[in-house]
């Protein structure tokens, strides 16, 4: 059964790093990619970047470029979203999604809902 999870989420002040996680279960993150979304309050879900099953990453955000850094742990089944220089704005319930589908900006910043298997978020916000 495809699981995941993310973690690591919390409160922080603005200029403040998070490190977020994403723990996967009933794959192997070299068959499939996955990617990394937020909702912010009131906004809709935004695709933030995807990591192909080779671990290579694509940033989509223009949000994020810049201030994030992504990767993967595949021995521990895990990948990871470092933020850093964190704003008001990233405050968000930040949600990691996977499927068998190359990493294509089409799928994975534009028609996102549809990816096959999504986690359960976890809430960051950044404090002014």
């Amino acid at each position: 059964d495809v699981q995941l999870q993310a973690s690591g989420g919390g409160l922080v002040q603005a200029g403040e790093s998070l490190r977020l996680s994403c723990a996967v279960s009933g794959f192997s993150l070299n068959d499939r990619s996955i990617g990394w979304f937020r909702q912010a309050p009131g906004k809709e879900t935004e695709g933030l970047l995807c990591i192909d099953a080779s671990g290579g990453v694509t940033y989509y955000a223009d949000s994020v470029k810049g201030r994030s850094v992504a990767g993967r742990d595949a021995a521990k089944n895990t990948v990871y979203l470092q933020m850093n220089s964190l704003k008001p704005e990233d405050t968000a319930v930040y949600y990691c999604a996977t499927d068998p589908s190359t990493c294509t900006r089409s799928r994975w910043y534009g028609d996102f809902r549809i990816l096959e298997r999504w986690g359960q978020g976890t809430q960051v916000t950044v404090s002014s």
